[in-house]
């Protein structure tokens, strides 16, 4: 049996290269496998040809595939959040769009999904980055998962399935890659059933990662030393 309804959404910036495979891709698993989906891709602010190349790809796959423009950069967690509210489907999966995750893999995360599963989550089987990313990752996985007594073992992994009803319960409110620790944090304080399955991660083929710069370090560690204080000192 396909799986019921699915949404499935990329947030993109500088990412025209990686778009027109992974899109083709996404069409064909959701195909064999879903049997009402929709796709959304978030153009957080690109300035390189992402939205021709997404334009030409809506001119192709209309009407199943939309796609949410942020006319300046909102950063990580502002293309997440505008991916959720853009979602309409009963599940919402989501990935990021440089094509460093497979979206072939999906199915393996559809075949864990229970009604009492509001979140199933990746983990990498072995990261391919630079030695200094790979450290920093670990780092702050480490750390983000020690601060926030969260119990998967990779927040850094984004590739997620998650019950879109337990998402209309929760506010979101990070706008930078600490969007991530807030969402598995308030989906664990929710009691659902988590899931976890191992994928495989890929080395960048084009561009730069926007996380492993030193601003958006400093924004990202800032943030998190607010949140922390929210979700756990002050609760």
């Amino acid at each position: 049996m396909k799986f019921p309804s699915l949404s499935v959404f990329f947030p993109a910036y500088n990412d025209a290269p990686s778009l027109p495979g992974l899109i083709s891709k996404t069409f064909e698993v959701l195909e064999h496998h879903v049997a009402d989906y929709e796709v959304i891709v978030v153009d957080d602010g690109s300035r390189d040809r992402t939205a021709e190349v997404l334009e030409e790809l809506r001119e192709r796959y209309s009407p199943c595939l939309r796609v949410v423009t942020h006319p300046v950069n909102r950063g990580y967690g502002g293309a997440l959040r505008s991916g959720f509210a853009a979602a309409k489907k009963d599940y919402v999966f989501y990935t990021d769009g440089d094509g460093q995750y497979d979206v072939g893999e999906l199915p393996r995360l559809l075949a864990l999904c229970a009604p009492e599963a509001g979140l199933v989550n990746g983990y990498k089987l072995e990261r391919h980055d630079p030695a200094h990313r790979i450290w920093i990752g670990s780092t702050y996985n480490f750390c983000a998962r020690l601060l926030f007594r969260i119990r998967i073992r990779d927040i850094d992994c984004d590739y997620r399935l998650i019950r879109r009803a337990l998402l209309d319960k929760i506010q979101l409110t990070s706008t930078s890659g600490t969007i991530c620790v807030e969402l598995v944090r308030k989906l664990e304080l929710s009691g659902c059933e988590v899931r976890e399955i191992g994928v495989h991660h890929y080395p960048r083929l084009y561009g730069r990662s926007q996380f492993f710069r030193v601003r958006s370090l400093a924004v990202t560690f800032w943030q998190l030393l607010r949140l922390w204080v929210r979700l756990v000192v002050l609760r």
